[in-house]
């Protein structure tokens, strides 16, 4: 298991790596774009703000005693707002602040469950892709992302009912970390008019349990189908 961990670290750091090779590399074309000379017909990359709102999908793998284990999904919302900061001709980098509801489901047999629905800040950063096609963009991104849990709910029905229980899943020595970070991937489409369609899955790589450690976690995986506006 720690092998698992040690190789989960170090997939981690290589992408991250990676990110921050593109990132400075843009930079440095950044800077070069800017001190050449535009034409008549080209104009000055400009940044853009934009909202989007949508459907999540998401769902939690624990591992309890090195027993894994992913849950049904959880069906909530996602939305806020993003800014797309030009770094280069068709490259950008795209922060953005969201509220997600994230968690999932388990049933046991037909007379239990257990479900959590959490509700956090998140703060992709997103570097972009966005060739011009037809008269739109499409845009390819990918990145970091930091989270923080501000409220949520830990429930759960029992033997037809007969016991149930709901608590806050962030209180406790045994309850979950408020700060989540991991992997953010998404693909879209914008349009001439400024409406944007896309889709966007984040993959958390930090073990939320207080207690938690390579036989005991607990990770959260969401997808979410946006649609959104970009003022320009």
């Amino acid at each position: 298991m720690k092998r698992v961990s040690f190789i989960r670290r170090q997939s981690l750091l290589s992408a991250m790596a990676l990110y921050a090779v593109c990132f400075f590399a843009l930079i440095q074309g950044q800077q070069a774009y800017g001190q050449q000379a535009l034409s008549p017909n080209q104009t000055t990359p400009k940044a853009s703000f934009g909202i989007k709102v949508g459907p999540n999908f998401s769902s939690v793998t624990t591992k309890l005693s090195g027993s894994k284990e992913t849950s049904n999904l959880l069906t909530s919302v996602s939305g806020g707002i993003y800014v797309n900061l030009p770094l280069a001709p068709e490259f950008y980098l795209q922060p953005a602040l969201l509220f997600e509801q994230k968690g999932g489901k388990k049933v046991y047999g037909s007379h239990s469950n257990e479900q959590f629905r959490l509700n956090y800040f998140t703060l992709p950063i997103n570097f972009t892709f966005a060739p011009t096609v037809g008269t739109g963009q499409w845009l390819v991104g990918f990145g970091p992302y930091l989270g923080y849990g501000i409220s949520g709910t830990h429930s759960g029905s029992f033997a037809d009912s007969l016991i149930t229980f709901s608590q806050d899943p962030f209180t406790g020595n045994n309850g979950l970390k408020r700060f989540d970070a991991g992997l953010d991937v998404m693909i879209g489409y914008q349009m001439a008019s400024g409406i944007y369609l896309g889709v966007q899955t984040e993959l958390g790589l930090v073990n939320l349990l207080k207690q938690g450690d390579s036989n005991n976690s607990f990770r959260n995986t969401s997808f979410q189908a946006t649609i959104g506006y970009t003022f320009k």
